[in-house]
């Protein structure tokens, strides 16, 4: 079995500050998603960023009116990553691939609750500009996706559970601690 090394800054703090910060680009996307929060969602890119997800390419004004568009008309949806492989090129360039899975609440057009799942990874661009890692390019590859009637049993049989929410309702968003 082959495996490449990864590249990385001359200094060990340094890049440690540059994965660490391109990883928190990572999570502000997922998060951004989720909660329908555009300001954080914005803030994994920089301006100038152009993304490829196949139903849509283009910029990331566009970008975000479609994925807003998109994900708005679902109850919910829970984008998680996992593994994420960062190179670092020099100070102000990296490259990476990190997979993802996605729940998206549905409804037929019958209006029944389906579960839709994808998964795949995002091959991604970055760019250190005024001291902030940023996306700057993003295809998004599908490795799978299957779509199912939900049946929400697991929350009817519970309804005391708390359950997340957008527009800054959720839990996350006020802690009561």
């Amino acid at each position: 079995m082959t495996q490449t090394r990864l590249a990385t800054l001359a200094d060990p703090l340094a890049d440690y500050v540059a994965r660490r910060d391109i990883t928190d680009a990572l999570h502000r996307y997922m998060r951004g998603l989720d909660r329908l929060d555009e300001a954080l969602f914005r803030s994994a890119f920089h301006p100038d960023a152009q993304i490829d997800c196949g139903v849509y390419a283009g910029d990331l004004d566009g970008f975000v009116t479609f994925a807003f568009g998109f994900l708005g008309q679902m109850q919910a949806s829970h984008h998680m990553l996992g593994q994420s492989r960062i190179a670092i090129h020099d100070t102000a360039r990296a490259s990476g691939e990190s997979y993802f899975q996605a729940w998206h609440g549905i409804r037929d057009a019958d209006g029944a609750p389906r579960d839709l799942f994808i998964a795949g990874c995002y091959i991604d661009a970055y760019a250190c500009r005024d001291g902030q890692w940023c996306i700057v390019r993003r295809t998004l590859i599908s490795e799978w996706a299957t779509d199912m009637a939900a049946t929400g049993q697991a929350h009817m049989n519970a309804p005391q559970t708390l359950r997340s929410a957008r527009g800054g309702h959720d839990l996350s968003d006020r802690p009561a601690w």
